[in-house]
């Protein structure tokens, strides 16, 4: 089991508007319910804990598909969407950005009081983790968002994420219990970056004396090295290129989603009636759910799901956007009545995906497909922050009906206000 991993982001500007942030609330809370029924809350632990995951998760979401506000934006998505159904899921989200961050112990040990579990434990795991990548790994990045999301078993996981203004930079790092030998000891098989000259590094097993001057963080013996971490780059480029996509893996979703005999047999699946523009999203909302790790590796290709809410690849369609959260949310009341038909369609879904794209090997045209996505934005409703603008009325797709000229006040990270 890896420590978990990070991801270095662009630094971007700007606000989550109400309309979106509704609808990632209760995307994010489908999604996770779904996982958390299918395999349990150690699974989607297991899944916060991996940067290109997570950042597949934001990106089929709505999100910008690379920057660093998914990082905000879905973690208080998903606090809002589990934490009222804690009890039902097995999972609580505690923390989150500035002074929400600041009231991760005193929410942990509210946890602890109704559930029982360790408080102290959890908050010295929660400080510990936050002293290590802000104070052990001094580079440069200063840590202001930090959930800690616990089970009731108290497994943990935690996403957190620092920044450099300086670089226009933010860095966010993922935590996993299970991963975790010691806190003070190469709790990271490596931390790469740009080489921007030494930076102090505490936790390196040969700074063991420098460790013991700092006694906070000798409560622990040292452990062994942990398996590789896994480390997200994303680039400065906002627009989504054809390098940033696995055309192959998105030219088997929309074989799915469009091509008629394939379309029938995914309507006795699911709802009969889907349109195909729900179908694409709905098979990469599957594949969030269901895929191996390893198919992640390119996070860019979920923002086709649902778009991205500054136009890139195009603005979010919401009455798309809508039709996936309904059949999601419809799919996971009937298993709760035990009929898990269409919780098992969503599965076939995404291994219908998996096999075309293994025997037909189709790839999709983005720059065709990025122009039908904004031809068709009107009528599915699309929507996007009023940011590009000035920007956009120099171009040639420019509809002023898609823009929305009122987002809520810009925050450094692009995310909003909130937790």
């Amino acid at each position: 089991m890896r420590r978990g991993g990070t991801a270095d982001l662009p630094l971007h500007y700007g606000a989550v508007p109400r309309w979106l942030a509704d609808r990632m609330t209760r995307l994010g809370g489908a999604i996770s319910e779904a996982i958390i029924t299918d395999a349990g809350p150690a699974a989607f632990l297991s899944r916060l804990s991996d940067p290109f995951w997570f950042q597949a998760l934001g990106a089929v979401m709505g999100m910008d598909w690379h920057s660093s506000g998914i990082t905000t934006s879905v973690m208080g998505a998903l606090k809002r969407a589990l934490n009222p159904l804690s009890r039902e899921l097995g999972l609580t989200v505690c923390g989150g950005r500035g002074r929400h961050s600041r009231r991760t112990p005193e929410e942990l040990r509210e946890l602890a009081t109704a559930t029982g579990l360790d408080g102290e434990a959890l908050v010295r795991a929660s400080r510990l983790c936050a002293k290590v990548d802000n104070a052990c790994v001094q580079d440069g990045f200063g840590i202001y968002l930090h959930c800690f999301v616990v089970s009731r078993d108290g497994e943990w996981a935690v996403v957190q994420q620092g920044m450099d203004t300086a670089l226009g930079l933010a860095r966010r790092y993922h935590w996993h219990s299970r991963g975790v030998r010691s806190f003070v000891s190469d709790p990271h098989a490596a931390i790469v970056g740009e080489n921007r000259g030494e930076i102090t590094n505490l936790a390196d097993s040969r700074a063991e004396r420098s460790r013991g001057a700092i006694l906070s963080l000798l409560h622990e013996p040292p452990g062994r090295q942990l398996e590789e971490m896994r480390r997200l780059v994303l680039p400065a480029h906002h627009e989504v290129r054809r390098e940033d996509v696995d055309s192959r893996r998105l030219g088997a979703v929309l074989a799915v989603a469009y091509e008629s005999e394939l379309k029938d047999f995914v309507d006795a699946l699911l709802v009969p009636g889907v349109g195909p523009r729900t179908l694409l999203s709905l098979a990469l909302v599957a594949e969030v759910i269901h895929g191996a790790p390893h198919r992640f590796a390119d996070p860019a290709r979920f923002a086709f799901a649902h778009g991205g809410k500054d136009g890139h690849p195009f603005p979010v369609p919401t009455k798309i956007y809508d039709e996936s959260i309904s059949v999601l949310r419809g799919a996971l009341a009937r298993a709760r009545l035990g009929r898990t038909d269409r919780i098992e369609g969503l599965r076939k879904l995404g291994e219908l995906a998996r096999l075309v794209e293994r025997l037909r090997a189709p790839e999709a045209d983005l720059q065709e497909l990025v122009a039908k996505e904004w031809r068709d934005s009107p009528r599915n409703g699309g929507r996007m922050v009023g940011a590009r603008l000035e920007t956009a009325k120099r171009k040639d797709w420019f509809q002023p009906e898609l823009f929305d000229e009122t987002p809520g006040a810009p925050t450094p990270d692009g995310s909003g206000k909130g937790a």
